[in-house]
């Protein structure tokens, strides 16, 4: 038996959640099979096997959407297999013209078309059965993997040889949401065995027969080369195969991991580092205020400003600056690839497959068909697994020693040659009217643009709209008059997307302001938001809810003071009050406590919205609290968690959730939470020292002012 054949057997045997390396090899040693869809697959034993389209990052895709299907076939969870499927067209889903996980989207894209899979099959298998028993299948029902007709009843492993000749119904219909016993209820998550006792296969984990490991040496300078190196130091060092350049640097092919980065250490490389030498964030900072000062293009005109600010009673203004965020999540990146005369075969942590197989295609010189991609789990990726160099390095260097290689990235490697939230900066004015509510919004936004490297003909009219989204672009605030504008300015950083992107961003602007408007004007935040949200139920609903769980208004311990913000994105609204104390001495903040509402529309796990909410707000509040990426002379500064900071478990809030239904709506949970918290806890601080954040991260900006 084959070392790998044994270790799927081995751990299917420990794992409700059986991830195979490829789909194909699956069908190729199982009996004939039920498969009315792309998705689903019962075999003769009643075993039901469920394909999904979604990378498993910490999300819970690999529970949330077999629920869907579940529900509908009728069967127990906790016997479902889960595979990843191969980046095929007919994975894509629906109106999906590529096999991604991003952007909070994998329930709204997937939530019918997963139902339908399941309530497809459970019609086919229905017919069979009645025609078994001589009934009309109306005359059938369901339960746990069975179609029972009174006292008689059949498995479905007994229906799948008849059913897998049937033709599907053209139509069917779902349950109803009051008939529902899955879906809505806190099922346990299906991956959590094997991540608890180690079976789970990450990108990290992965071994293939004859694989070797490698580290690359990239230039420290953004958009510098390579000019020359010395190996004869490294080469010496036990385990070393083979020293070579490649696109990004030199790679440096060993036996392990550990080998291959002491002579990497060991090189001497010389780099022509380019134009971006001299480049650091004052002159980045520099740049982006030398650019609003020049108008950009136009993205919102609703009414009309110039009037509003000449019937105006009071103006206010205020510029925010944002910085550049890595992603850092807790697995490194990593892939390893196979490249042989048959083709090529890579195993990676992605979140983008497809992306991923066309990366390796041309990196190969092969046609995109020769390319299979294994997905794996993945220790959290927020965007930056979306990105395909680190899949790229691996076959290029597979191809030229000629053997599987795993391309390994240290924690340094992630931080200093990432792709980057990009930083910014906003301007801001109001006109008040006699009575202090808002009557006129102009805003300017100055940023990199994301969607001119990965999708250049998303771009219209100048404008990038993930730049802009969350901003007084987007707001639901009713103010009469706005004026938006976006300049795009790129400093030569590398950016990409970013968890919650845009709306990271703008969202601390926007509700950070929108305090300041209410302090200007003399009202409380709460009741502004309550009075610019009138016609906006769904948002009065959820900010409401916070507030209340909350206590807003009510008194609090010692120097305590709550803050408040809502915002939407991704479909879903979300509201948060946090509770913070300042200590202006020591310029510290602490979170003590957060509230959060969301309406996500339609609910499938609670228990996984509560989960996603909690590790957002978190994320949400490390960036808020303590991110930033810094250059100088064109190198990022920081590298590891000792300046790169997170939230340590003994600064993380107590965090609390409320979960509203919100109707036929499907909205995300994975990113919402995150845009929030900055603003939340940002407007806190002022209510409790009178100190105005305009500028992240917070901690070291609380010393400033």
């Amino acid at each position: 038996m084959r070392r790998r054949t044994f270790l799927k057997v081995a751990g299917g045997t420990a794992l409700t959640l059986a991830i195979r390396f490829s789909i194909d090899e699956a069908h190729a040693k199982t009996p004939p099979t039920f498969e009315p869809n792309a998705w689903l697959r019962i075999d003769q034993n009643g075993k039901v096997t469920i394909t999904i389209n979604k990378s498993e990052m910490g999300q819970g895709v690999m529970t949330s959407l077999p629920m869907l299907l579940a529900e509908e076939l009728d069967v127990s969870l906790s016997g479902i297999s889960v595979e990843v499927a191969l980046p095929e067209p007919k994975y894509n889903g629906p109106g999906q013209s590529m096999m991604i996980t991003g952007r909070t989207s994998s329930i709204a894209q997937m939530y019918e078309p997963m139902r339908r899979a399941g309530a497809t099959a459970r019609a086919m298998l229905v017919a069979v059965a009645a025609k078994r028993f001589g009934v009309p299948p109306n005359r059938c029902v369901t339960e746990n993997g069975e179609v029972v007709c009174g006292n008689k009843r059949v498995t479905y492993g007994k229906l799948v040889a008849t059913a897998a000749g049937t033709k599907p119904p053209a139509t069917v219909e779902l349950k109803s949401e009051k008939d529902f016993r899955l879906l809505r209820t806190a099922a346990h998550r299906l991956d959590t065995p094997s991540k608890v006792d180690g079976t789970a296969i990450f990108g990290i984990d992965v071994k293939v027969p004859g694989m070797l490991t490698a580290v690359v040496e990239r230039c420290p300078v953004f958009g510098g080369k390579l000019a020359s190196y010395e190996e004869s130091a490294a080469a010496q060092v036990v385990g070393v195969k083979k020293i070579l350049p490649i696109s990004t640097g030199v790679a440096v092919v060993a036996e392990s991991y550990w080998p291959a980065m002491r002579a990497r250490r060991a090189l001497q490389v010389i780099w022509d580092e380019g134009k971006q030498s001299d480049l650091s964030s004052l002159t980045i900072a520099k740049m982006f205020e030398e650019s609003g000062m020049t108008a950009g293009k136009t993205v919102r005109e609703t009414g009309s400003t110039g009037n509003a600010f000449k019937s105006s009673a009071k103006r206010i203004s205020a510029v925010y600056q944002i910085p550049y965020l890595a992603h850092a999540p807790m697995e490194p990146l990593s892939c390893t690839a196979h490249v042989s005369s048959k083709g090529v075969e890579i195993w990676v942590a992605t979140e983008a497959q497809t992306s991923a197989q066309e990366a390796a295609a041309k990196a190969a010189g092969v046609p995109l068909a020769k390319v299979k991609v294994h997905t794996t789990f993945a220790g959290g990726g927020f965007g930056r697994r979306a990105e395909t160099d680190f899949v790229v390095e691996a076959v290029e260097i597979s191809k030229a020693v000629g053997a599987p290689v795993k391309v390994i990235w240290s924690r340094e490697d992630e931080i200093r040659h990432g792709f980057y939230r990009p930083g910014g900066w906003s301007r801001i004015e109001a006109a008040l009217d006699n009575k202090g509510w808002p009557i006129a919004w102009i805003q300017r936004i100055v940023s990199p643009s994301i969607l001119s490297r990965v999708s250049p003909d998303a771009i219209k009219n100048g404008i990038d709209q993930v730049a802009v989204e969350g901003s007084g672009f987007d707001m639901p605030y009713a103010i009469d008059n706005v004026h938006v504008d976006h300049v795009m300015r790129d400093p030569g950083v590398p950016v990409g997307f970013w968890r919650s992107a845009g709306h990271s961003s703008n969202a601390f602007v926007t509700e950070s302001f929108i305090d300041e408007i209410a302090v200007a004007g003399g009202h409380d935040p709460l009741v502004l938001r309550q009075k610019l949200l009138n016609n906006s139920p769904r948002h009065l609903a959820v900010l409401e809810r916070a507030a209340k769980a909350a206590n807003w208004g009510a008194p609090l311990e010692g120097t305590r003071a709550r803050g408040i913000a809502i915002h939407e994105s991704f479909g879903s609204i979300v509201a948060q009050v946090a509770e913070v104390s300042v200590d202006l001495k020591e310029s510290a903040v602490r979170v003590h406590r957060v509230v959060c509402a969301i309406d996500c529309g339609k609910m499938v796990n609670p228990d996984i919205i509560e989960s996603q909410i909690q590790g957002g707000i978190v994320f949400g509040l490390t960036a808020a609290l303590k991110g930033a990426i810094t250059l100088q002379h064109g190198r990022v500064r920081e590298s590891n968690f000792h300046d790169y900071q997170m939230v340590r478990m003994n600064e993380a809030p107590i965090v609390e959730v409320r979960i509203i239904e919100g109707g036929d709506a499907v909205g995300g949970v994975e990113q919402p939470s995150v845009p929030p918290i900055a603003p939340a806890v940002a407007n806190a601080i002022f209510a409790a020292a009178k100190k105005r954040i305009r500028r992240l991260p917070i901690e070291p900006e609380l010393g400033k002012i």
